[in-house]
């Protein structure tokens, strides 16, 4: 039973599921390095300032925000690709636009045309960003609960080799085409990007080849009687007018005379008989919305419409905390009374796409949907909070880069991949939430290792223990946490739900880390790591207190989504 057991744990790596996991998470990890780090260094290279490259790292907050515009891909299909399916066809689109977007930006100089190549960089992160959402909504509807585990784990080894090539072989490409801080060679760089847009097209193919998942619920049949061209030429002078008030405002306050004069032009337009009949698609939403009116499905315009509130309610929320904060009432008021019209039930309704994914989780989980995502959000912290300070700590202890660099790649990415690899094996033969918990046990505890790294200085043999010993456990607790994600989401929502929860699980931890230097100034290192480890006893608590009620509920083991996924 047991052997037989192990061998299809292991089998499972061998399955057409994983090999497509793996060359997809390859084509993921090469963007979100080229358009972040590697890109740092080709900046610098060029002789761009500090301060603008560090204004450029702002493009990784694609990343961060996929969530917001995570409904289109669950609730809207493509218009002419669309025959290749919901998942496949946002994957093709994703993948075409960064290859693409990484061939513009290696035909762009920083040194003259900085301005393109940020732009390029920020269309290829939003398309990254965009990819991750269909991957992952993809590995959730192609296997159920027990296997997303091995999917994880495949996923993760593809992406972490694309992010050692993206970081490292880049580099050494561009170092050895001839382009070096000395000496810098736009003909190298984009000779580099270049190659790495070709990488993109294995994934591509794979996009094309792969079957459509069948587990997702289909969408509801009849179309918008617009147009899709109608309702995007509708939603892009939607945006054109939101943009031109308050920059009107702006430059009336500044004296700056003939741009007001051209926003106001560009108001002109969008509200003139010519503008009002384009806008058709908007005003009927709006005006269904003021009637409290719930459309049957979600067409593009209420999907775009349903994007631009969000972001409106998410900067009127922080622009009214920071007024108030400062004491500017009046402004406060103004941003408060947006708050509230985007909180009111024609704000909810068109707020649909978004909220109808949010009010699911709530309304499967009730009261323990708290819990949960208190789980959810403290389970990474400990592990976080640490890796913060980690390579400050290094250097601190008197590792020289070399060292670091060479121990944290070499042994590091081989550690991650095995314990990633090792966690899907032990989910297949046993169940998630165990794994779960050892998981959360091995981060926190690997902390102390550091402690003890503390007290024996620049030792390298106990440096290359610790690291292996940390991204071990974090490939573990990585692979069982994703497996735990995928069962908590409802596939008739999976790219929404899983872009939000996956977005949670780094936003406390990640705030926290932001203390992490203080922490170390006020409490020494020793310190510091014996309270990152501590972190990681909620989460443990949280985790036995679901362990303990799956339990006593044979009939739903796992967590709830595993029966309700149709």
């Amino acid at each position: 039973m047991s052997r037989e057991t192990w061998r299809a744990a292991l089998a499972a790596y061998a399955s057409p599921a994983s090999l497509t996991l793996l060359i997809l998470g390859f084509a993921a990890g090469l963007p979100a390095i080229l358009v972040f780090s590697t890109l740092s260094v080709w900046l610098r290279e060029a002789g761009v300032s500090r301060e603008t490259i560090g204004f450029a790292s702002w493009i990784s907050l694609a990343y961060a925000f996929k969530w917001v515009w995570s409904p289109m891909l669950d609730q809207w299909r493509l218009p002419w690709i669309g025959g290749l399916g919901r998942r496949r066809s946002w994957l093709v689109l994703s993948q075409a636009v960064i290859a693409i977007g990484l061939t513009g930006m290696a035909m762009c100089n920083p040194q003259q045309n900085l301005t393109m190549l940020i732009a390029l960089a920020v269309t290829v992160a939003f398309a990254s960003a965009t990819q991750d959402i269909a991957i992952d909504a993809y590995r959730l509807e192609i296997a159920e609960d027990k296997l997303q585990a091995t999917l994880a784990a495949s996923y993760m080894t593809g992406y972490r080799i694309a992010m050692l090539l993206a970081s490292a072989g880049a580099l050494f490409l561009a170092e050895w085409l001839g382009s070096s801080s000395v000496e810098y060679s736009q003909a190298a760089w984009a000779t580099t990007y270049i190659a790495f847009a070709l990488l993109i097209l294995p994934g591509l193919v794979t996009s094309l080849l792969i079957p459509e998942p069948q587990g997702a619920a289909p969408l509801p049949h009849g179309p918008s009687k617009f147009s899709f061209n109608h309702q995007m030429a509708a939603v892009g002078l939607l945006l054109v007018l939101l943009i031109s008030v308050p920059a009107m405002i702006n430059a009336l306050i500044a004296h700056a005379w003939p741009r007001a004069t051209l926003y106001l032009l560009f108001i002109i337009g969008s509200l003139s008989p010519w503008g009002r009949s384009l806008m058709v698609p908007v005003r009927q939403m709006l005006h269904q919305a003021g009637q409290r009116q719930r459309p049957a499905r979600f067409d593009f315009v209420h999907q775009a419409v349903s994007v631009i509130v969000l972001i409106i309610l998410m900067v009127s929320t922080t622009g009214m905390f920071q007024s108030y904060w400062g004491g500017y009432w009046p402004r406060g008021t103004m941003y408060l009374l947006i708050c509230w019209g985007c909180l009111s039930g024609p704000g909810r309704i068109l707020m649909g796409p978004v909220l109808t994914p949010i009010t699911d989780f709530i309304m499967r989980y009730r009261w323990q949907a708290l819990l949960l995502l208190g789980l959810i959000a403290t389970y990474r912290m400990s592990d976080t909070v640490m890796g913060v300070m980690a390579n400050v700590f290094y250097i601190d202890q008197g590792f020289s880069k070399d060292q670091i660099a060479s121990v944290s790649k070499l042994f590091g990415l081989i550690m991650t991949l095995l314990g990633a690899a090792f966690g899907g094996l032990l989910i297949v033969r046993f169940s998630i939430l165990p794994i779960l918990f050892i998981g959360g046990i091995a981060s926190a505890a690997t902390n102390l290792m550091f402690m003890l790294l503390v007290e024996m200085g620049a030792n390298l043999n106990m440096l290359i223990v610790t690291i292996s010993c940390d991204n071990f456990s974090g490939g573990l607790a990585s692979t069982a946490f994703v497996a735990y994600l995928s069962s908590l989401t409802n596939l008739k929502f999976s790219a929404t739900q899983y872009a939000l929860l996956s977005s949670l699980m780094l936003l406390l931890p990640r705030l926290l880390g932001g203390y992490s230097g203080v922490m170390v100034e006020q409490l020494g290192y020793s310190n510091f790591f014996f309270v990152t480890a501590l972190l990681g006893i909620p989460t443990l608590v949280l985790i036995v207190w679901q362990w303990t009620r799956s339990r006593q509920q044979p009939s739903s083991a796992e967590p709830i989504s595993s029966t309700e996924h149709s």
